[in-house]
């Protein structure tokens, strides 16, 4: 692996769309930089390849994340995708959530992606462009009772990305949201849904295969928002 071999970020790096995100985008011939706060999962995750960059980074901590960005960009320089897989797993009515609770989901959801933006989008276009690549959900379309915190942050999430793809898109940065509707199949949630049978669960190879096609479509014919789901998903 060259050092001028693209390179693809992933926030939120974990089990399901992280290990499945990175497993893609290395078999292309990416380098990949993995980020969360679990170095030991990051470790396991990157099993040894040294194209894999394991990076510490709290996701709901604007001055972490530019901290963790501009270490990147000295060490490998800008990246060609970046995928902001960060997300808030908080659920509760909105009598029953904690402000604390709403306002982390923010921070991680929206103001997290901000600043990754601005951490990078410059860099990114200065070098001939590339792709921002976000995981919303369908919380993000409409405000169920009990997810005040979630629903708010991924709707602020979305309408960002809309401003950016906007901002960015004539600079030659593709930004596209891809709203998650469905479980996807990795063993915490075997776990809650354990009766459920196999074709309940949305696969995250599968998933990962159209992030992989969205970051390398022609300018001609961008794609903004995907919506993804099993085909017997009720919608």
């Amino acid at each position: 692996m060259t050092a001028d071999a693209p390179l693809c970020l992933i926030f939120g790096a974990g089990p399901g769309n992280g290990q499945a995100l990175c497993d893609r985008f290395r078999q292309a011939g990416f380098r990949v930089a993995l980020l969360a706060r679990d170095m030991e999962r990051l470790k396991a995750m990157a099993g040894g390849d040294t194209a894999i960059h394991p990076v510490s980074c709290d996701v709901s901590e604007s001055a972490a994340i530019e901290a963790a960005c501009n270490d990147i960009l000295a060490k490998h320089g800008a990246p060609k995708v970046v995928i902001d897989n960060a997300g808030s797993g908080m659920f509760g009515t909105p009598l029953d959530t904690a402000l604390a609770d709403f306002e982390s989901a923010w921070r991680i959801n929206a103001l997290g992606l901000l600043q990754t933006a601005q951490s990078l989008a410059p860099a990114m276009i200065e070098n001939g462009g590339g792709a921002l690549l976000i995981t919303g959900a369908t919380a993000s379309l409409r405000g169920g009772a009990g997810f005040a915190a979630f629903a708010s942050a991924k709707a602020a999430q979305r309408n960002l990305a809309q401003s950016l793809a906007r901002s960015l898109g004539p600079e030659g940065l593709h930004v596209a949201l891809f709203i998650i509707d469905g479980v996807i199949d990795i063993p915490r949630a075997r776990e809650l849904f354990g009766d459920k049978p196999d074709d309940f669960y949305m696969q995250a190879t599968d998933i990962a295969e159209t992030f992989f096609h969205v970051a390398h479509q022609p300018p001609s014919a961008w794609t903004f928002e995907v919506d993804l789901r099993r085909s017997g998903e009720s919608w």
